[in-house]
């Protein structure tokens, strides 16, 4: 039994020596499978082996499992040796120049941002250059900072331009960034000069409105602001964003937070503040016809409102505004669909 196992081990052993350098991994293990498998002349002797006397079954065993290990190991050997070379060629054939400089990337694929980034980053920077402070808020509130503390009490009438979605309880998504100034305002004192960029919601949805969309609040507060500081911090603002040349004008209006109250106009971007009359007739869609376009709304802070925060009325006044940055977004692009937006059209956006 002895010489039978040592002559099959030296048969294999010279098969798989015959495809060192010239077989692949194949080949090898299919000498494998001929010798060592459940079919194959090694499991043949292993069965001869148990019907040999205990004494020389036992010898005969041990000589079979050292038979199949030296083979096995050489297969193992055979298969490092080609997954070497496997590797050597593929380093050889993918290597790559690490000294070539790099590609440059298409224009066309990279990204540029949003054109509501883009023009909050630019109103930002105006109101930056003039001295103001960018702030931050939640944009879950609770109903005291959303309108109570904006002299917005439980029963009055404004809460039903607002529309909004509650979350549960007495909170809310906010419905505006005014609320970033109470908390600024609660907890630090005069002199400030803050704007306060955000996202706010509203159940609104038309080709000029959606029921998310952002906004920009913005507030002074000292001793001796008057309404004339609140003209020239905001015509300076509409100068610089729409042109020197475009025409403003204030209009009395209401705000529960505000006293007096103000909208601000500009002459329309689109007819040049020609409305009906404009060349070719028809009319003026953006203005409706009358030379001017609502751009934001603004007034003197009102004295409840620095009750709220325990700021001494007598002693400080201040101003506030808000303005929708989609609402600019679409006279400085001449986007008429306010949903375009917020669509993630590539076509739309690549042209920005």
């Amino acid at each position: 039994m002895r010489d039978k196992l040592l002559s099959l081990e030296s048969e294999a052993l010279e098969e798989l020596a015959a495809l060192r350098g010239s077989a692949g991994s194949e080949e090898v293990l299919a000498v494998k499978t001929r010798y060592l498998g459940r079919k194959g002349p090694l499991a043949s002797l292993m069965k001869d082996i148990a019907g040999l006397p205990e004494g020389e079954r036992r010898e005969a065993g041990r000589a079979a499992n050292e038979a199949k290990e030296r083979i096995d190991g050489e297969v193992r050997k055979l298969l490092e040796g080609l997954s070497k070379a496997r590797q050597g060629e593929k380093l050889l054939t993918e290597k790559i120049d690490v000294t070539l400089p790099g590609r440059p990337a298409p224009t066309a694929v990279i990204g540029k941002p949003h054109p509501v980034t883009r023009i909050t980053d630019e109103i930002e920077d105006i109101f930056i250059s003039l001295g103001f402070e960018v702030a931050e808020g939640p944009e879950v509130e609770t109903d005291y900072y959303n309108f109570e503390a904006l002299n917005i009490p439980k029963d009055h009438p404004a809460r039903e331009m607002q529309d909004t979605f509650y979350t549960g309880g007495d909170a809310c998504l906010r419905t505006h960034t005014s609320p970033v100034q109470i908390r600024v305002m609660e907890r630090r004192k005069p002199p400030l000069m803050v704007i306060a960029p955000g996202t706010v919601y509203r159940r609104d949805s038309d080709v000029t409105h959606t029921p998310m969309f952002h906004q920009i609040e913005g507030f002074m507060v000292d001793e001796g602001i008057t309404f004339g500081d609140l003209k020239g911090v905001l015509t300076h603002f509409l100068h610089t964003l729409f042109g020197e040349s475009t025409t403003v004008r204030f209009r009395p209006s209401f705000f529960p937070f505000t006293e007096p109250s103000a909208e601000v106009d500009i002459q329309c971007v689109i007819c040049g503040g020609k409305g009906g009359g404009g060349e070719g007739g028809g009319g003026c869609r953006v203005c409706k016809d009358t030379g001017w376009l609502e751009i934001l709304g603004c007034g003197m802070i009102h004295p409840e409102v620095f009750k709220a925060v325990d700021y001494d009325a007598e002693k400080y006044t201040g101003f506030a505004f808000g303005l929708g940055i989609e609402r600019i977004a679409m006279l400085l692009t001449g986007i008429d669909d306010i949903r375009l937006f917020f669509e993630n059209d590539l076509r739309f956006l690549k042209q920005f």
